[in-house]
């Protein structure tokens, strides 16, 4: 029997709100280090790292339920690869016209689904401890 929190909140919808709180976090960070007087771009790389321990953490645990830490050695190269993506994206919609604004957030919405199944199917995902017993 499913719980609570898959009855209410299922996954995809569980990574969108995870998602949002992860974008706070790394950009609450970056403000804040931006307001104590840090460099922008330094400031920027630090909320990048820690935004991207913080997302593992948290998708890890609340949306695939996994808490497994040697996992981040997938984590870091799918969240590059999306980065590439997601910039990608961006650079052929600004080259078809529109301005980096709107492209920026159309991009979102590929970005958003791939980084969901990438995390759900390579990250995240885990072997079965048995594997069933084939009989002929």
């Amino acid at each position: 029997m499913p719980g609570l929190a898959e009855m209410v909140a299922p996954r995809f919808v569980r990574f969108l709100l995870v998602g949002g709180l992860n974008t706070g976090f790394s950009y609450g960070l970056y403000v804040v280090l931006v307001w104590a007087g840090m460099h922008f771009v330094a400031a920027n790389l630090l909320a990048t790292v820690a935004g991207i321990l913080f997302s593992f953490r948290t998708n890890g645990r609340f949306v695939f339920r996994n808490t497994d830490a040697s996992l981040f050695s997938r984590f870091v190269p799918a969240w590059l690869s999306l980065w590439l993506l997601n910039v990608g994206l961006i650079a052929g919609l600004v080259r078809w016209g529109l301005d980096p604004y709107s492209a920026g957030a159309l991009a979102l919405v590929p970005t958003v689904a791939v980084s969901y199944l990438v995390q759900k199917h390579f990250v995240f995902k885990v072997a079965p401890l048995h594997a069933p017993s084939r009989t002929k």
